[in-house]
């Protein structure tokens, strides 16, 4: 089962099914076709399970950030660019190249409106740089305006990762799962949504604060529900009986698996607030459900709590 390149816990985690690999197509990997140049000296790839210690970092030496994506050419121009130029500077600046698509928390906290966009980040505080891909003079003119404030401000130690050292730490070792994530795991290795499921009841049962099995319990009754539909027909179903509940339901669904979260929650609270009784529970509990898939540290997941106690209340 491949991992997820975002870091959410609630898609990479073993034991789970990994939703987002079936959302958007997986961000080649440094120095292969298509992805970053490999990372060279003071050159490290971050994303968000990284992003507190190297904020962390910041401290003790100022941090260049590339926020890119895989779909623009200009990230990939740019991430070339400065790296070249911040191995000139022989470890007073690092630079921390970041998804933006598959860590949008980072990408949100940095307020990030568009890729490329290079942030610094100065014993902790956030200072903007610049949107777009600069040419080299001009970048560089804007590195040295970084360093006389981090001089300023005390922040003259030296970045880790120069010559004959790794740009990132090795993984650590996974440790083993609990016998009944294992199950599921491997169930879903081999195709079997039914005795993930049961794993993951099992589990619930002997643990109802288990909340990795909760999220995978969803995860896997999404794909239990899509397995084998034709979207073209659940979407023309959805658009034809716009008061239809299973079709409502089932656009959702898909929805959430091509990756249109906004687009699935906004549906279902929109169909709840027209709805009563029976069918609004069951519109309501999909709703939590499809949450749970997610993330619970999902922004789109917390506005649409509250867009759903709207509806509700």
């Amino acid at each position: 089962m491949s991992q997820n390149p975002a870091g959410d816990p609630r898609f990479n985690m073993r034991g789970a099914v990994d939703l987002s690999s079936l959302a958007r197509p997986a961000t080649p990997a440094p120095g292969s076709p298509g992805g970053l140049p490999a990372p060279g000296p003071w050159v490290v790839d971050v994303d968000t399970e990284g992003f507190p210690a190297l904020v962390q970092s910041s401290t003790g030496h100022p941090v260049i950030v590339l926020l890119w994506a895989s779909w623009s050419e200009a990230s990939t121009a740019l991430a070339t660019t400065l790296g070249t130029l911040i191995g000139e500077y022989g470890g007073r600046l690092q630079l921390a190249r970041i998804d933006a698509d598959a860590n949008p928390q980072v990408a949100a906290a940095f307020q990030s409106q568009s890729v490329p966009t290079v942030v610094a980040v100065l014993a902790g505080q956030p200072l903007p740089l610049f949107q777009g891909a600069p040419d080299a003079a001009q970048i560089k003119d804007v590195l040295d305006q970084v360093l006389q404030a981090a001089e300023a401000n005390g922040i003259t130690g030296s970045a880790p990762g120069g010559e004959g050292a790794p740009a990132t730490a090795p993984e650590p070792e996974e440790p083993p799962l609990p016998p009944l994530h294992q199950a599921a795991y491997d169930a879903i290795e081999a195709d079997d949504f039914p005795a993930a499921t049961a794993a993951y009841e099992q589990a619930l049962r002997e643990n109802p604060k288990d909340d990795l099995a909760r999220a995978g319990l969803a995860q896997v009754g999404l794909l239990t529900r899509t397995r084998g539909v034709d979207l073209a027909a659940v979407r023309k179903a959805a658009a034809d009986a716009p008061t239809d509940i299973d079709a409502q339901l089932a656009v959702a669904d898909v929805d959430v698996l091509g990756g249109q979260i906004e687009d699935a929650f906004a549906r279902l609270i929109d169909t709840i607030r027209t709805t009563f009784g029976p069918d609004r529970e069951r519109l309501r509990t999909r709703l939590v459900d499809l949450f749970e898939v997610v993330g619970a540290d999902d922004p789109r997941v917390q506005d649409a709590r509250r867009a759903l106690a709207s509806a509700l209340y």
